[in-house]
């Protein structure tokens, strides 16, 4: 007997800082969403794809849920996520292993009520004391049926396999609806751009608030390598001092850093050059966000 091919899209959802991206990173095996430390890193909608002989995964990474912050891009994020529960076949809904917020308690009515929802309990590897798990499980359970609950170490590829195993059997049968080959939907720029803004986040974040963005307004590829000019986009002139760090060392290893990511993701030389532009409150007004290609 044939074993059906199965595809489907699949949301993983959650609120700020419970390890999304790193999840979605290491599920797909490729870097697709940034990485850091601070909430509120992934801001558009990914689609990153993972094809096996059976099977074909469209994993959509979504920007946490906000409940603490407003303001024009955080309700933007909130929509793309709403839009992703509605647009998918499973939801896989990420909380930190002993951790329960507002932000947790208030994404749960927004689950789909189909019995598609896989709960995830991410950085195991950092609870203390394991026996705590059974009762943190519990309680979430008593607000919401979870299809199944899968523990995980996203950073340590801690039960990867067996959530993949969870999603797989969820998925609707049919053909699939990207090549083999295909990591993701978004442009190459795209990727770029969000390469430079983890590294932003990484070494100026504690002192860079979040009101900043990249834009690639040059993209120049030959036989030679490929020349890139990125502008990051701040919204005051006090910003940018941060941002160059002193003798502008900051900007030097964030487009060094950003460079040596690019070389292995596009397999040739290249040349990088990053400036900084001013535009006042562009982060609380939505046709700015759209105008920098925010959904």
């Amino acid at each position: 007997m044939t074993t059906p091919y199965r595809c489907g899209f699949v949301a993983i959802v959650g609120r700020p800082n419970v390890g999304k991206s790193t999840l979605a990173n290491a599920l797909i095996g490729s870097k697709i969403s940034i990485v850091s430390r601070k909430a509120q890193t992934t801001r558009h909608r990914i689609h990153g794809v993972l094809t096996r002989d059976t099977e074909q995964f469209v994993f959509v990474d979504t920007p946490g849920f906000q409940t603490r912050h407003g303001g024009a891009m955080n309700r933007m994020m909130n929509r793309v996520v709403s839009q992703a529960l509605a647009d998918v076949d499973v939801v896989v809904h990420v909380v930190e292993a002993g951790k329960w917020s507002a932000g947790d308690e208030q994404l749960v009515p927004m689950l789909p009520k189909d019995g598609s929802t896989i709960l995830v309990v991410n950085k195991v590897d950092l609870l203390k004391n394991k026996n705590d798990m059974f009762a943190y499980v519990n309680k979430i359970m008593a607000q919401y049926p979870y299809a199944a609950v899968v523990p995980v170490s996203a950073l340590r590829g801690v039960q990867l396999e067996n959530l993949m195993s969870e999603i797989a059997q969820r998925l609707p049968e049919g053909e699939a609806m990207f090549e083999a080959d295909t990591l993701t939907d978004r442009p190459v720029r795209f990727i770029v751009a969000e390469l430079i803004r983890e590294k932003i986040f990484r070494l100026v974040g504690d002192e860079l608030p979040y009101a900043c963005t990249v834009v690639i307004e040059q993209w120049e590829e030959n036989d030679d390598g490929v020349r890139v000019s990125a502008c990051v986009v701040v919204e005051r002139e006090t910003h940018k001092p941060i941002l160059l760090g002193a003798g502008g060392n900051h900007m030097k290893r964030i487009a060094t850093e950003a460079r040596q990511d690019m070389v292995k993701l596009l397999e040739k030389p290249v040349f990088l050059d990053v400036y900084i532009k001013v535009r006042k409150g562009w982060s609380d007004r939505e046709n700015a966000l759209r105008e920098l290609g925010y959904e």
